[in-house]
């Protein structure tokens, strides 16, 4: 439930912004960086977009490729996959070269994100789309909360750091710190929303319900994602930059 939401709404909001920056029908230039299973970008090569994928996990490199090879000649051949740091943009491409840069669930395991975010801006042509998708510091204790941990929730009000579900110590940000720095690297803010409001602690075991119950929780899960106060508190947010 958990990463079917994250990848529907992202999706929805992807496309609403692509779709507001960019003539109908033009096939973009991608870059996913950090690209994971390649969810996005594989439904991004599907709409006709050119797309590539960086990933230094070769685990998740050899998933990819299979996710890829199951695909049609056509969107093969218009995806290209790259071994490769999202540190290290710089290395493998020309400033400019793409219109829509993503890097999501990234930078929680960045250390120092801003240098990094500065590439990922330079890789961008003018006009183009950076999407950042974020663990949120501002509900940090949202999650041991609701959980009723109390004490993990007290102590997350004064840190930017917490233990995932895979056991790792990662980092959180907050818009505020990220909204200045996108105006920093030239691609400043243009949109955000919240991803993951009301289904955050659902259980990674937990089945899907059935199609129209599972409209119902995209409908609450995207309209929370565009509301205030709500979108404050989601475990996720989604920030929009273009590059100026």
């Amino acid at each position: 439930m958990r990463n079917t939401v994250r990848q529907e709404l992202v999706a929805r909001q992807l496309d609403e912004q692509i779709a507001a920056r960019f003539p109908v029908g033009q096939r973009l230039r991608v870059l996913d960086v950090g690209m994971g299973q390649g969810t996005q970008a594989l439904r991004l090569a599907r709409a006709g977009h050119s797309v590539t994928g960086l990933e230094s996990d070769a685990e998740m490199l050899s998933s990819a490729r299979e996710s890829l090879a199951r695909e049609p000649e056509g969107i093969r051949e218009r995806f290209r996959l790259i071994e490769g740091d999202g540190r290290d943009t710089g290395v493998h491409f020309l400033p400019g070269s793409f219109d829509v840069v993503l890097c999501h669930g990234v930078l929680m395991y960045v250390p120092e994100p801003d240098p990094m975010l500065a590439g990922l801006a330079r890789m961008l042509a003018p006009g183009g789309l950076l999407s950042l998708l974020v663990r949120n510091a501002d509900a940090l204790a949202m999650r041991p909360g609701l959980d009723g941990d109390f004490g993990a929730a007290l102590a997350a009000f004064d840190t930017d750091t917490y233990r995932n579900r895979l056991g790792l110590d990662v980092r959180a940000d907050r818009l505020d710190a990220l909204r200045a720095t996108l105006a920093g690297i030239a691609a400043p803010l243009h949109a955000w929303y919240g991803v993951r409001v009301f289904t955050d602690n659902v259980s990674n075991e937990a089945e899907l319900p059935g199609h129209e119950e599972l409209a119902k929780v995209f409908a609450a899960e995207d309209k929370a994602g565009r509301t205030d106060p709500y979108r404050g508190i989601a475990a996720l947010l989604h920030l929009c930059g273009v590059r100026g």
